[in-house]
């Protein structure tokens, strides 16, 4: 009882420091401390003062590093919330807390002040961001970030084990069982890292943390033998093209994580040079066979892959291209940016971009959500009809589909005026770049003059950004419709284990599809 009572007066004496008269520094420990005590007593009280406190700091002129702390420990408060609302809400699509946690995750690492924190916390900002992400279904994205972390740390235990277990529900998600194989390898790999003797881990005491990712490889040796998986296949030494210039290109791809494979996931390894992503087998009435899925699929990935190359070509090129000279324009002494590479990057962009309407435009056919075709877009898609609802439908809302959970949070990456619920910072700015690249007036400039470009007027508005800049959004969006491909994919074919078994008994056919010769691509 009087320890009881001890702890009781020093969490008291914590909560009543006024941080007024505190400097800034001491306000960002002082509260983190009131966080870390919220967690561990479970208390939502104790949580809710740290908000409100956090609030409070967000007031002042905080330097780089303290903003991205006072973001951090914001996001571990709302982590807090989401754990105080129990087991019950796992499979509940739309959580609230663990929206706000993402986003102010998401807020510090791109922070100008992120680097200056240090690799540490890094390290525990980008595996709590992908720790998110992957409970929502984004596992794609999710292993990307635990990888940044990785290499910050190697041997950072909490971004190894959290990383294993992805790769441990991402195999069992997949329809190809030699993927699958090759991922249950890499998800035992990564566990035993984080229970290695070199593990780091956060806390003085990981006994409990250490043995619950040791459990997992353990149980997976149960049922897949490891070593032969490992055997039967190498990653890498397979051909990557017949030129220089077709190798440059699939590395390239390799390296940012932009095949249509989930063996891409798995790093840069030549086995995954291949765009062999496909639908699983479906099931369909003989007088629609095939499905039209597989078409329409076939057709995006073609899409993807064309986009893919053209953004490519477009930050590759050198020189002046043929077809740019003697095009008569005058100079507007903005240093605007006119070639084909350019152009080939814009098209990338809206491409790309058009790729996840038409995601949604799958899904509402698939799915039988209900609307009609000329009014899907994928961020309304998951809301009954007309699709500005506030809840998510009751078709998806408890749904046991990891993936396709996965692409309705990934819908919340792109920003409708009427929604206007967004997880991702810079989302209206991607929209209003598709917007002016379709529509309106979209000024790509020279970053290397310095001139600030024009901004236009009321009437006829210019969005303006650098080359660069382009560049790096086109990528963003790239990797986003990967990603969202992936998570369709493995989706459905969630969906089709769940009809085989509702189906119940009754004669089935199978047909075969021959796929289509590169030769014939032409």
């Amino acid at each position: 009882m009087t320890g009881e009572k001890n702890i009781d007066e020093k969490v008291k004496e914590l909560l009543a420091r006024p941080i007024e008269s505190m400097s800034d520094a001491r306000a960002i420990v002082h509260v983190g401390q009131i966080v870390d005590l919220g967690a561990d007593l479970h208390s939502s009280d104790i949580t809710e003062k740290a908000i409100q406190l956090l609030d409070t700091l967000g007031t002042r002129s905080l330097c780089e590093v303290h903003q991205v702390l006072r973001l951090y420990f914001l996001s571990n408060a709302y982590a807090t919330r989401v754990a105080l609302a129990g087991e019950g809400s796992v499979w509940v699509w739309e959580q609230a807390d663990r929206q706000k946690q993402i986003i102010e995750l998401r807020r510090a690492v791109r922070h100008p002040g992120f680097e200056g924190v240090g690799p540490q916390r890094q390290c525990q900002i980008l595996t709590n961001l992908a720790n998110q992400l992957n409970t929502v279904g984004r596992f794609v994205e999710a292993i990307e970030l635990w990888d940044r972390a990785l290499a910050l740390n190697p041997n950072f235990a909490m971004a190894l084990g959290n990383r294993g277990a992805a790769f441990l529900h991402y195999a069992r998600a997949l329809y190809d069982r030699g993927h699958a194989g090759l991922l249950y390898v890499s998800a035992h790999d990564s566990l035993g890292r984080a229970v290695a003797d070199t593990a780091e881990y956060e806390t003085a005491e990981p006994g409990e943390i250490r043995a619950s990712f040791g459990a997992r490889r353990d149980n997976l040796l149960k049922y897949i033998k490891i070593e032969r998986v490992r055997k039967s296949a190498s990653l890498d030494g397979y051909d990557l093209g017949e030129t220089p210039y077709e190798r440059d290109y699939r590395t390239w791809c390799l390296r940012n994580r932009l095949f249509l494979n989930p063996l891409n996931d798995l790093g840069w390894h030549s086995i995954a040079a291949r765009d062999v992503l496909m639908l699983p087998s479906l099931r369909a009435p003989i007088s629609v066979l095939p499905p039209p899925y597989i078409g329409f699929f076939n057709q995006m990935k073609q899409e993807f892959v064309s986009a893919r190359f053209s953004y490519y070509e477009g930050i590759t090129a050198q020189g002046v291209h043929f077809s740019d000279r003697d095009v008569l324009l005058y100079n507007t002494l903005e240093y605007p940016a006119y070639c084909l590479a350019v152009e080939r990057i814009r098209m990338a962009y809206r491409v790309a971009y058009s790729l996840l309407d038409k995601i949604g435009f799958f899904i509402n056919s698939y799915f039988n959500v209900g609307y009609k075709p000329n009014q899907v877009y994928f961020s309304k898609v998951w809301r009954d009809p007309p699709g500005n609802k506030p809840k998510v439908s009751e078709r998806f809302s408890k749904y046991e589909n990891w993936p396709l959970r996965g692409l309705y949070w990934l819908s919340k990456d792109i920003y409708e005026e009427e929604l206007q619920e967004v997880i991702e910072p810079d989302a209206q700015a991607l929209k209003e770049v598709r917007e002016h690249l379709e529509h309106k007036y979209l000024q790509v400039h020279q970053e290397w003059t310095g001139q600030k470009p024009s901004r236009g007027t009321e009437a006829f508005a210019i969005y303006a950004l650098g080359r660069e800049e382009l560049a790096a959004k086109t990528l963003r969006v790239l990797k986003l419709v990967r990603a969202a491909m992936t998570y369709l994919s493995l989706a459905v074919h969630r969906e089709e284990q769940e009809r085989a078994r509702s189906s119940g008994s009754g004669f089935i056919g199978s047909s075969t599809l021959d796929t289509w010769n590169d030769d014939w691509k032409q």
